[in-house]
């Protein structure tokens, strides 16, 4: 082989590497999953200190906020399965109890603790396209 083969072989390894790392080291610290409630109840082991986007429903009756903070514990359920979640910061005017929810967070040994601007409610009857009126038909007599 030549020399100038062996410097290109190389090169390209070298290349390849660093490449490799990068996108390893990238993608290692954005990975979240998406997953719902009955899912992660499944195998919570599996699931502990990953970065978890969690979809559910919050338990009637379930909020919780200290007085004169913003602080929150509620339960949220999916399937018959609930997993408790705590969060600290603003939630959104939609964030009530039945509420359809995704939290962002990490799973721990008492549920979720919800990270920083993790709360994301959703309202389904306000997002639906309403129906359109269909005008009376005139009945039209044939006279014959």
């Amino acid at each position: 082989m030549s020399h100038k083969a062996i410097r290109i072989g190389i090169t390209s390894v070298v290349l390849a590497l660093a490449f490799s790392g990068l996108l390893w080291s990238t993608l290692s610290e954005g990975t979240e999953y998406y997953k719902h409630v009955d899912e992660v109840t499944e195998d919570p082991a599996a699931w502990q200190g990953k970065n978890l986007q969690v979809h559910g429903f919050i338990v009637n009756e379930s909020i919780m906020r200290r007085p004169d903070t913003l602080d929150y514990r509620f339960e949220i359920e999916n399937n018959g399965e609930v997993i408790k979640a705590e969060y600290s910061g603003i939630v959104p005017d939609t964030f009530k109890n039945g509420a359809e929810v995704v939290i962002k967070g990490q799973l721990g040994v008492d549920g979720i603790m919800v990270a920083p601007n993790g709360v994301m409610a959703k309202c389904p009857s306000k997002y639906e396209p309403k129906a359109a009126a269909v005008p009376p038909t005139a009945s039209v007599s044939g006279g014959q």
